[in-house]
């Protein structure tokens, strides 16, 4: 549950992780989310969380150093439900899982925050946000264009640069059978075009979660269907996002809810294998976030620099209820962590 949880009766508490599991077990309807929302400035107050109250969590977060924490609030509906986070040229941008953008600026940092929806065909544009439940993103650096898993849909969207645009979409057969609130939790381009799509609750005979990887952009017709892999993660933990940082490294979130601990989160680093059909991918657990710390639902990373230095992005899905909360975590990372080799 989140830092603050001790502030309710432990009756509260019990009630508190009951409606989270609810959340996660449920269809994803959140009756109060109607069709998009018009673009326009959006009020968030970046609240600092102390870097001393995590000294002592230093070993909890191993190679990662912890260089700011924050949680962000706004008494705008839209905003909540971070899903997944794109750092890009300066910027910070957060997706929703309900079809909004936010430019996320901390303090000091110039420009406005500002919220839009995501582009939609014509026949959906007067669809409830809860049904444009994007859950992933990734982007190509060369070009701009950015992608988008959609759980509910089953589908992976690409978009022209900064968002201008629908290009196209399209609903693999392979993830037609993966929970639709378990399904593509997780979107990563490879340097080399190559994506990979990890379910969040789908799995194989061997309990593995499914893994999907195209040759291509799985949105252009001619990409060849994709292969399937597995990604073994820590136990009672599921995927919920992926981050290729070069060569053969890519990290995993991974979260748990239970009633014992509320939210708990580990981040896996994966040495990839050569990436061919039943390729197994194992990861090492680098960080771990659990109360009384830094602890919520995790689900976002992203990858940044600082002054030529690589900077880890990781945001919480505060579900959009009080109990929960957006917090926004940033981890100077080594720096031969980062390359410009390809995956294997």
């Amino acid at each position: 549950m989140p830092l603050l949880v001790s502030r309710y009766s432990p009756a509260m508490q019990r009630i508190a992780l009951i409606l989270a599991l609810f959340i996660l077990l449920m269809n994803g309807r959140h009756p109060g989310l109607a069709s998009a929302v018009a673009a326009g400035a959006l009020s968030i107050e970046a609240h600092p969380l102390p870097l001393e109250s995590a000294a002592g969590e230093a070993d909890a977060f191993g190679p990662l150093r912890l260089t700011g924490a924050w949680h962000l609030t706004s008494e705008q509906e839209v905003f909540g439900g971070v899903s997944a986070l794109m750092a890009s040229d300066g910027d910070l941008v957060g997706l929703s899982d309900s079809g909004e953008l936010f430019a996320l600026r901390l303090p000091g940092q110039a420009g406005e925050r500002t919220v839009r929806s995501l582009p939609r065909v014509l026949a959906e544009q007067d669809w409830p946000r809860w049904r444009m439940d994007s859950e992933s993103m990734t982007r190509d650096p060369v070009s701009g264009r950015l992608w988008v898993g959609f759980e509910h849909l089953q589908r992976i969207c690409r978009y022209a640069p900064h968002f201008r645009a629908l290009e196209g979409c399209v609903s693999p057969p392979e993830m037609q059978d993966w929970p639709v609130t378990g399904s593509v939790e997780s979107l990563v381009r490879f340097g080399d075009g190559r994506f990979l799509a990890i379910a969040e609750m789908a799995v194989d005979r061997t309990g593995a979660f499914q893994v999907l990887l195209w040759q291509g952009d799985p949105v252009d017709r001619v990409t060849p269907p994709p292969v399937r892999l597995g990604y073994r993660a820590p136990a009672g933990y599921r995927p919920t996002d992926a981050l290729w940082l070069g060569g053969d490294r890519l990290l995993v979130l991974n979260r748990r809810l239970t009633l014992a601990h509320g939210f708990t989160a580990r981040l896996s680093l994966v040495r990839l294998p050569p990436l061919r059909e039943g390729a197994v991918l194992r990861g090492r657990e680098i960080a771990s976030f659990v109360p009384p710390g830094l602890a919520d639902n995790f689900e976002a990373l992203a990858l940044g620099h600082e002054q030529g230095r690589p900077v880890l992005w990781m945001a919480s899905d505060d579900n959009r209820f009080f109990f929960q909360r957006t917090l926004l975590l940033r981890f100077a990372l080594p720096l031969d962590w980062v390359s410009d080799t390809p995956a294997p």
